[in-house]
């Protein structure tokens, strides 16, 4: 009997042990879980008290980016020597292209200094046009300064024929009301007009 009580004993004390083992490992994981969580809680804690400063030029730059997408395809636009600013068949530059061209090279800012060709109907007028501008650059960019890129583009600017352009302005200029002055002052008195 005193054997079975002493491997009764050696069980229960095995027992035990392997429970104090399997619950030492347990509060081992559950203290590093819980030094986890008090550190996110520390990290939650800074970043409530600093909001919203972190995420302000965040914020700024996404509704800065749509504008500067903007002004860039407009500068693109601005910058693009279309169809007919280009001599048919040889795609030689005509006079106002030549303006264009000029004035992109020499008064755009800087940054903006490229020039945009748009694609002929063929490979061999594309790059007769690609050439005519280079060649136009060359003889406006004086020497030490940056020479503008001229890429080819297949986005066609925007235009409207020029007597269009004329009858909106004439038609704008005839609804004014003609300019009328005061009958009275500032001050009260009696104006010019009487």
């Amino acid at each position: 009997m005193a054997t079975s009580f002493n491997s009764r004993r050696k069980l229960l004390l095995a027992a035990i042990l392997g429970c104090m083992a399997v619950s030492t490992v347990q509060t081992q994981i559950a203290s590093a879980d819980w030094g986890t969580l008090v550190h996110q809680m520390h990290i939650g804690y800074h970043r409530n008290v600093a909001w919203p400063d972190p995420f302000n030029e965040a914020d700024a730059m996404q509704v800065v980016m749509p504008f500067e997408a903007m002004k860039r395809n407009g500068w693109r636009m601005h910058n693009t020597i279309g169809h007919e600013l280009f001599r048919a068949g040889d795609g030689a530059l005509l006079a106002a292209g030549q303006n264009r061209v000029r004035w992109i090279a020499t008064q755009a800012p800087e940054s903006r200094r490229e020039i945009y060709v748009l694609r002929g109907n063929t490979p061999a007028e594309t790059e007769a046009r690609m050439k005519a501008v280079r060649n136009a650059v060359d003889g406006y960019v004086l020497a030490g300064q940056p020479q503008p890129q001229v890429l080819v583009t297949t986005v066609e600017p925007a235009t409207s024929p020029g007597v269009i352009a004329t009858k909106i302005n004439r038609e704008r200029l005839d609804q004014m009301a003609a300019p009328k002055l005061p009958t009275t002052s500032a001050a009260g008195t009696a104006g010019i007009t009487q």
